[in-house]
Parts: structure tokens; C-alpha cells; sequence
């Protein structure tokens, strides 16, 4: 999209929650408006702070939120989050009166712009009387879900059961029990929790950006908009824009190594293995995936982050010449430039853990999914890969060399892969039109530009026409 001088004079705060996940798109979503001449200010936490030299054209403020080395290292995310929701208020107080204070007639406080699972901002937004618009970072398919919980909790779904896990969830068709979210929490309850406030608060906000696009997720986005209140604006894919190539939203250091490799394969061939950055997995789990791997035949590129195997620092657990005895038929690094890896002409399936943004990226380069989830919005999102979109294959059960080289040869051959092929190559081709000028997120994004811009909240008429 091109860039616009509207925002001139229009200064919009963004502050993400601080995991890898979340940061990515809020970067991403403040590029944007960037580009449509807003100025941009970044409040973020100390702990997993962004990388402020990749984006000199931000102001960066920190929040002092008193969170010690031992929570920010030792806390579950759930936990982390709850506390930062406490503590950061009055850190936030004084940065808005900071700001406030130097608000002058060429760059004013437009808005503030939070990740949803942040709700403590949406009280210190009404008490300076500044719109807090809310970005969430998963898509609505899931979000439906979450706003589903307190039905869910009242039907008796939670707290899960194991001898219900195969059984359908009557309200959230194709859901069964077991693709319900969860996350294990020091507090039993404590996710629950947080679920059932950042959607109550984000009914009260001035919108919800999503970073998804309308053709994509038409249902759960009309299903929203039938029960909330509020505009929706799904402007995404984020990382579609033209975002500057010397841009980093990473918290780790890609290896750029692996592209001279994949350089090497052939065309739609070559399986990538990523978990992402929070997920965790056993010694046997890791020693089943590297055999499986081994001997589907086909050649893989692994993103093994330090710490993903419980006990181990990094490769420990790996057979004496494993690599080796594979003829250069594996690669692996610690963590890959998966934007640059899922659209190289020899990448033919991502193994994913079905992370928002993992997923989105993995459709928007039309490539077919293996899902392996483990918690949150993950099994929702993998549930709608393999079950409504058909972009894809779940790993259904125990996690053994055997399934894993079937689910392989599922994705990478026969009819059922040409199928899936198909439907991702179709997601693709609108994922592209939808930022073209007249596409609906392009469209979206003007919408949510102009709201920005208006004296007061009101639907913009133009949110109607979707």
C-alpha cells in the first residue's frame, strides 16, 4: 500500500505484550501506520524489550514495572502477564503524563493501540480520556472461542476432562473437547481468567485490529460483529506490507545459513521444522521427531531453539552422527528467518506448532501445514488448518516415528496432498488481492486511518459495507 500523508501531525502509542509472538505483529502494525505518516511511539517492558536500532524512526520508552530477573526468567506467560497487568498502571500513568504534557498542535496523542491480553490499559486509557484501540494477535476463529469460555464453563467443558476429550463441542462446530484451549499455569484458573477479562475489555475499546485478512476467517469475523459492539478491522497479513528489509522483530538472531542450503534442493521437497518461541518438548518427543524426520526420505531444514528440549542446552540428545549419516539430507539451526525460509521454492511443508503468526505466514506463502500444537489458540488454529481450511494434517496421535513419516508422506504426495496444495495456493491468491487497492484490507485499513483520525468514536460507515 502506498504511503499517505493523512496521519501527519498524529502521533498513535502502541505497547505489546512482551513475547515473541505478540511483538512481531505490533512492530509490524506500527510500520504500518508509519507509512501512513503517523508518528510512532513504542512503550514496551524491560523484560524481552525490542530491539530499538532496527527501528530508528520509533520513539522507544520503557516501562519500569518492577517485574525481578527470577519472575521474568522463571514465571509461566500467563503468570508474567498477569503481573505486568499490575504493575505496569502506574508506570503507564506517568508515561501518558509525560507524553501528554509535551502534546503539541503538530503531533498529537491520537490513540493508543494494546495488545488485548494487556487489559489493565483500557481504565488508565478512559482516565486521560485517550481511545484505546485493541490488537490482537491471534485470529477471530480462536478469539470466538475465548469469548466463548464462561458458556463453555457453565456446560461443564471445564476444567477438562480426559474421558471427554473425542467429544464434540456442540456450540463451536468442528471443535471437539480436546482442541479447546489451555495452558498450564501455576494457578489452575489463572488462564481462564485472563481470557474472560481482555474480552470483556475489549468490548469496551474503540475497535479490534486483527491481523488477519476478511476472505480468510468471513464467518467468525461476521459472528464478532454480530456480538460485540465494536468496529472490527482485520487489515492483515502484516508481514505482507512493504515493511523495510533492514527491520527486525526478532528476539533471536536468524541464521541466514540454511538458505545457501535449501538453495541445494529441489523444488516443493524439503520439510521446515519450527516450534516456535515458548513451546517445550521432552527428550522422547525431540528423539521421535528426528527419527521420523530421518526416515520419511525427505530433506529437512530444523529450528532447534536452545532450551526447546527440557534438560538439554541444545543438540545433547542427538544420535553420535546423526547428520552425517544422512548424506546432507538435514540441516539445523538454532533459529531460521522463517518469512525468507517459507517462501524458498524448495520448502514444500512447515511442521509447525500452529502459532497465529506461524500460521498466517505459512498460508500467505502457500504452504501446506503439519500441526503439532501444544497450548492457547495453537489447537484451535490447527483444528481449523487440517478440518475447515484443508491446508493441512494433524498429528493425531502419541507422538512416534511411525506417525510423523505417515503424516510426511500424507503431505508431500498423492491425492490428498495435490488437494491441499490446492486450497493453500487459492488462500494464497487472496491473502495477495486483499492488500491490493480496492482488497479488503486494504479498504479496512483506510477505515481504521480514518476512525484514528476522527474527533470522536463512531463506526465508520465505510465498516458497514463488509
Amino acid at each position: 500500500m502506498e504511503s499517505k500523508e493523512r496521519g501527519k501531525g498524529q502521533r498513535v502509542i502502541l505497547m505489546a505484550s512482551p513475547f515473541q509472538g505478540h511483538i512481531t505483529p505490533l512492530l509490524q502494525l506500527a510500520h504500518i501506520l508509519y507509512t501512513n505518516a503517523f508518528s510512532i511511539t513504542i512503550l514496551h517492558t524491560i523484560f524481552n524489550s525490542p530491539n530499538t536500532s532496527s527501528y530508528p524512526h520509533f520513539t522507544f520508552l520503557p516501562l519500569i514495572a518492577s517485574l525481578s530477573d527470577y519472575e521474568a526468567s522463571n514465571l509461566d506467560a500467563v503468570r508474567l502477564t498477569e503481573l505486568i497487568n499490575i504493575r505496569c498502571v502506574n508506570p503507564l500513568k506517568e508515561c501518558f503524563h509525560l507524553l501528554l504534557s509535551q502534546d503539541k498542535e503538530d503531533d498529537r496523542v491520537a490513540c493508543f493501540i494494546s495488545d488485548a491480553a494487556l487489559y489493565f490499559t483500557q481504565d488508565v486509557c478512559d482516565h486521560f480520556g485517550i481511545r484505546r484501540f485493541v490488537l490482537r494477535t491471534g485470529g477471530p476463529s480462536s478469539f470466538l472461542v475465548f469469548a466463548s469460555f464462561p458458556l463453555l464453563k457453565q456446560k461443564g467443558y471445564f476444567p477438562l476432562q480426559e474421558s471427554r476429550l473425542e467429544e464434540p463441542v456442540v456450540d463451536l462446530p468442528p471443535l471437539k473437547v480436546k482442541d479447546l484451549p489451555v495452558f498450564q499455569s501455576q494457578e489452575p484458573e489463572a488462564f481462564y481468567k485472563l481470557v474472560c477479562r481482555f474480552v470483556d475489555e475489549c468490548k469496551r475499546s474503540s475497535g479490534v485490529i486483527w491481523n488477519t485478512f476478511e476472505e480468510f476467517e468471513s464467518s467468525a469475523l461476521a459472528k464478532l460483529r454480530q456480538d460485540f459492539s465494536i468496529p472490527m478491522y482485520p487489515i492483515g497479513p502484516f508481514h505482507k506490507y512493504l515493511l523495510p528489509s533492514s527491520t527486525s522483530t526478532s528476539l533471536l538472531t536468524p541464521d541466514k545459513s540454511c538458505i545457501s542450503w535449501l538453495d541445494k534442493q529441489e523444488p516443493n521437497s524439503v520439510v521446515y521444522v519450527s516450534f516456535g518461541s515458548i513451546v517445550a518438548i521432552s527428550e522422547a518427543e525431540f528423539l521421535e521427531i528426528a527419527w521420523g524426520l530421518a526416515d520419511s526420505n525427505q530433506p529437512f531444514l530444523w529450528a532447534i531453539r536452545p532450551g526447546v528440549i527440557r534438560g538439554s542446552e541444545w543438540l545433547e540428545p542427538l544420535p553420535s552422527g546423526f547428520l552425517e549419516n544422512l548424506g546432507g539430507r538435514g540441516y539445523i539451526v538454532k533459529w531460521a528467518p522463517q518469512e525468507q525460509v517459507l517462501k524458498h521454492p524448495s520448502v514444500g511443508a512447515f511442521w509447525t506448532h500452529n502459532g497465529w503468526n506461524s500460521t498466517l505466514e505459512s498460508v500467505c506463502e502457500g504452504v501446506p501445514m503439519i500441526c503439532m500444537p501444544s497450548f492457547g489458540d495453537q489447537k484451535i488454529n490447527a483444528k481449523y488448518v487440517s478440518d475447515v481450511w484443508k491446508v493441512g494434517v494433524q498429528l493425531q496421535n502419541k507422538l512416534e516415528t511411525g506417525e510423523i513419516e505417515k503424516a510426511i508422506r500424507k503431505l508431500m504426495l498423492g491425492d490428498e496432498a495435490n488437494e491441499i496444495r490446492e486450497n493453500i495456493m487459492n488462500l494464497k491468491e487472496k491473502a495477495n488481492l486483499c492488500l491490493k487497492e480496492g482488497g479488503s484490507s486494504y479498504s479496512f485499513l483506510d477505515c481504521l486511518v480514518s476512525e484514528i483520525l476522527s474527533l470522536k468514536s463512531s463506526t465508520s460507515v465505510c465498516l458497514k459495507s463488509h
